[in-house]
């Protein structure tokens, strides 16, 4: 008879699918870094790349509070999400939308992290993991505030019609 599966393991196999995301996310950032033509936005990748390096450190300190080596294991959303912002590149990266278009593929992979993270912090608190909890928050809070930046370049670029080849409208 097969072993009975407990939230502890599902906690264990969540957190490498995370560590894996992570790290993809590291290299998403810099690369959504050099296609960026806006300062702003530019900067706002290479500021939270930095930040999720420090994130994939506080994963390395979680796998140690619970006695795991830190290990990642694929991660297929991650991969879709990164693939999509490939194609996107492609299809968008030499047009007038594609900062618009790096937003977007941005505030997927920060939708996705923060459910993860919540997630995370959540079956922490259950399983007594309370170091482990904290950690999750401070990167779920990060992860946050960085989806309200990309909202606010967004709705930037849109409002003040620098989204070149749309017009603005009037209210």
């Amino acid at each position: 008879m097969a072993k009975q599966k407990t939230l502890e393991d599902a906690f264990y196999e969540t957190l490498k699918d995370v560590y894996y995301a992570e790290k993809a996310s590291v290299k998403a950032l810099k690369k959504s870094a050099k296609a960026a033509q806006s300062d702003e936005l530019k900067q706002a990748f290479e500021t939270h790349a930095d930040e999720s390096a420090n994130q994939v450190e506080r994963l390395t300190q979680v796998f140690e509070i619970i006695g795991k080596t830190a290990r990642g294991k694929t991660c297929e959303a991650m991969q879709g999400l990164t693939s999509e912002m490939d194609s996107d590149l492609e299809d968008f990266g030499d047009t007038e939308a594609a900062d618009d278009v790096l937003i977007g593929c941005a505030q997927a992979i920060e939708h996705y992290e923060i459910a993860r993270y919540g997630l995370l912090k959540s079956w922490a608190t259950k399983l007594g993991y309370k170091d482990a909890a904290k950690l999750f928050d401070e990167t779920l809070q990060e992860e946050k505030k960085t989806d309200e930046l990309l909202n606010r370049i967004a709705e930037g670029s849109m409002s003040s019609g620098k989204t070149k080849g749309s017009k603005p409208v009037a209210a």
